[in-house]
């Protein structure tokens, strides 16, 4: 199914080492709050360029996933039914610590719990409402085993967006994610939170690089777009590790741009597409 052999990286995924004064503020303010990002856990190539202009995409229900996708760098585990009691208050502290508008909350899965974590999720989103009412609040969700009870926990806090990727292609899915994941329940999450409000902003991301091909990656789009799908974004995979699924083939700034026109010419509102595109890379700036 997948190559083994390593393919160099092309000059336009040249990442900076994370570093600098803003970089350092951010760490200590996590490490004093006990919280974690998916910067951070999932390794992300931006991570440096993002915490200099303060912005982070906060990990919440631990940082231990009870799933296994074989593109992943999160640690993956059995948590064990815990759960910290005070992270939505830390979380609403840090967003006001930091002086953030717009803030993007994600998290692990936790298929140990009965409601998956969402009423936990909804709560922070709630909490950080509370705590600082001029932020807007991006919640990329998991897929919580597509219970609508628990999708509707969280469209009741009232996020500004719902994001849930579909990550790759139908036909690597079952070979790249858990097998508890699925493309139908993906696509199933994203009608779901567009019926329970329509006024909702959904957004959803795909990973290239893995061996799909072009007419595949147009299909996805078409998937997304009849899901009620309003904003895509498409971004290069990179290998996190020796371990996960080594990519398959790097595509070029200008096959990024081909993208956003087949997005846009499907009917999708908005694409964000290129080689260090990732769900939450920029988020806030679509809406300025």
């Amino acid at each position: 199914m997948f190559r083994r052999d390593y393919l160099k990286k092309p000059d336009w995924l040249k990442i900076k080492i994370p570093s600098g004064d803003e970089y350092k503020s951010i760490y200590r303010i996590l490490q004093k709050n006990n919280l974690s990002t998916v910067c951070q856990e999932a390794r992300c190539p931006n991570i440096s360029e993002c915490w200099k202009q303060k912005s982070a995409t906060v990990m919440i229900l631990g940082k231990v996933c009870t799933r296994s996708c074989r593109f992943c760098a999160v640690r993956t585990g059995d948590p064990k039914g815990l759960l910290d009691p005070q992270e939505a208050d830390h979380v609403a502290e840090v967003i006001r610590s930091l002086g953030l508008k717009y803030v993007v909350i994600t998290s692990v899965d936790r298929d140990d719990l009965d409601d998956f974590g969402s009423q936990h999720y909804a709560n922070t989103i709630e909490k950080i409402a509370e705590k600082n009412p001029d932020v807007k609040v991006e919640a990329l969700i998991p897929d919580f085993s597509d219970n609508a009870e628990c999708l509707k926990k969280i469209l009741d806090a009232r996020p500004f967006v719902v994001g849930h990727n579909v990550e790759t292609v139908r036909r690597l899915t079952p070979f790249v994610r858990d097998r508890r994941c699925g493309y139908e329940t993906s696509l199933s999450v994203l009608r779901k939170c567009k019926e329970l409000n329509r006024q909702m902003i959904t957004k959803s991301g795909v990973m290239v690089g893995l061996s799909e091909e072009d007419h595949e990656i147009t299909e996805t789009l078409g998937d997304l777009k009849d899901a009620g799908v309003d904003i895509v974004t498409i971004g290069q995979y990179l290998q996190p590790t020796i371990k996960h699924v080594p990519v398959q083939r790097y595509y070029s700034p200008d096959e990024f741009g081909k993208f956003v026109h087949i997005g846009q010419s499907i009917g999708i509102k908005h694409v964000i597409s290129g080689p260090l595109v990732r769900s939450s890379y920029h988020a806030a700036e679509i809406f300025k």
